[in-house]
Parts: structure tokens; sequence; C-alpha cells
């Protein structure tokens, strides 16, 4: 039931107040509906669309709406963020609380820069960052997403190990070939350039032979790195971020359990375990009831039996 509005000198303020309260309670359901998130997922991919068709020119050509279109998807998305930021009710600021709202914000509102228009590139890459929004859709991308961040300490800690393993084994590969291979091993840019693209391990036939017919040694620095950095550092790289998505995971499960639609004070996933332990109880107790009904009907059936 809506609030009514007192009468007094306060009327128009508290008029504004219950227009204001009613807004965001719209907006609220608006933003929260299924049809709403799926027009704007709809909508993010006939954007995407769009971007395909304006890298064919003849398509193109052919289509003159183009830039019409574009200006339908800015007032979709524009109207989509307005909606979600009045569903707040007298704390819109609790709109850039949430990471992804402010990415949403600010590639809505980045087209409106005013040095941004005609097809200059800033303005592409900004209409391609569109397409990155369906990540906040998706609950299985969001994870992966989340646990990639996570993972950036490790990988920065990972990263420099392998700084450390790709400038040995390169002075020591420019030690080695440097004049005999001054393509692949002249210089240590060259080197490193080397043994980045060896981690695919396509070129290392190749590189063995040639090692090979320098000397037999050579094996064992080919050996060496593929162990080191194939076997041994992408493992580690693997590891982190595999550690990274089950903490990922389990922050996402703790947010769930943290809900309480039902305002009984108690997370609704802890009810329902609850629940579902109270139904458990009550089928071993229903249990043993029947189990002492049935001693009960059997005791004076073998008693008349025994007379």
């Amino acid at each position: 039931m809506p609030p009514t509005v007192s009468q007094g000198p306060g009327r128009e303020r508290e008029i504004r107040r219950v227009v204001r309260m009613l807004l965001a309670r719209r907006c609220s359901r608006i933003a929260e509906s299924r049809a709403f998130e799926v027009t704007i997922v709809v909508t993010i991919g006939a954007n995407a669309a769009l971007l395909c068709i304006e890298t064919y020119p003849h398509l193109a050509a052919s289509v003159p709406s183009l830039h019409w279109l574009e200006w339908f998807f800015r007032a979709v998305f524009v109207t989509e963020i307005a909606i979600r930021i009045l569903a707040h009710g007298r704390r819109p600021q609790d709109f850039f609380k949430h990471g992804w709202n402010v990415f949403d914000f600010v590639v809505i509102a980045a087209v409106f820069i005013p040095g941004l228009h005609g097809d200059s590139a800033a303005l592409r890459v900004i209409r391609i960052a569109r397409v990155v929004r369906l990540v906040r859709f998706s609950p299985g991308l969001r994870t992966i997403v989340n646990a990639l961040l996570r993972s950036l300490p490790g990988v920065g800690g990972f990263l420099a190990l392998a700084l450390v393993t790709f400038y040995v084994y390169g002075m020591a590969g420019w030690l080695i070939f440097g004049e005999t291979y001054p393509e692949q091993y002249g210089t240590i840019g060259r080197a490193v350039l080397t043994l980045f693209v060896l981690l695919s391990l396509e070129t290392l036939p190749d590189l063995i032979t040639q090692g090979l017919a320098l000397s037999p040694w050579t094996l064992v620095y080919y050996v060496s790195y593929v162990l080191i950095t194939v076997n041994l550092l992408l493992n580690i790289l693997i590891a982190v971020i595999v550690n990274s998505m089950e903490e990922a995971r389990r922050l996402e499960m703790t947010e769930h359990l943290a809900t309480d639609e039902d305002g009984d004070g108690m997370p609704d996933d802890i009810d329902r375990i609850m629940i579902s332990q109270r139904l458990d109880d009550l089928r071993s107790m229903i249990g043993e009831l029947e189990r002492e009904l049935r001693i009960d009907r059997d005791a004076p059936a073998r008693r008349s039996s025994v007379t």
C-alpha cells in the first residue's frame, strides 16, 4: 500500500517524497525483472551485430540507417542505467558500490564525451567495450572474470619468475648460438623472442636439429628449458588460476547465502538447510514410531500362537 499524503504546510515536500518512493519501487521492479534483463542482453547482441556489419563497407553502405540504430542503442543503454540508478531511491550512490555497475556507467557515458564524435578510433573502442557488459548477465562468465582478477597477485609473482627464467636462458642462448644463428639468438631480444615462441613446442624439432649440428650438449639446454618453462611454469600458472577460480566460487556462494528475502533474519539457504534437517529428523521419528507400532501389533499375535 502506498503511503498516504499528509495535510499541512509540508504537503508538497511529502508529495515529492512519495513520488520518489513510488518511482524507486517501480524502477526496482523493472530492473529486477527477467524481461528487462533479456531486453538489455538482446540489445547488446544487436549492437555487436551492428559493429560487425560496419566492418564490411558494402554492407554498411547498403544500410543507411546504421547511424540512427547507433543512437537507438545509446538511448536504450542510457535508459537502462537511469532505471538502475533510480531503483536505489534516496541513495543513488549505492549504484556505484559494485564494480560492474561502475564499468557499465563509464562505458555508456563515455560516448557522450565532447571530443568523441564521428568515426574516431576511441569511439569504436568504447562501442566494442559495450559487448563486454554481457559478462555481468552471465554468472559463469562473472565468476571467471572475478577469478582472473583475484589471480593477479599470484600471476604477478609468476611473471617475475618467468622473466628471470627467460633472461637466464636468453643470455645462455646468446652465448651459445649468438654467432652461429644471429637471426634467432643475435641479441637478448631475439633470444627471448625465440624462447617465447618455443613455448608452443612447434619450433622445438628445428631448434634441436640446429643445436645438435653445433654440439650434442645443446640438447641439455633445450630439454632443461622445456622442463622448466613448459612443464613447470605453465603448470604453476594454471594452479594459480584454478585456485583463484575456487576462491571466486566460494565467495559467490557466500554472497548467495547472505540473501534473506523472507526477512526473518536468517539467510534463505540456511533456512532451506534447517528445513531439510528437520524433515530428516521427522522421517527418522516416523520410522521409529512405525517400528514400535509394528512391534506392539506383532506381540499379541505371537502370544496367541503360543497358547
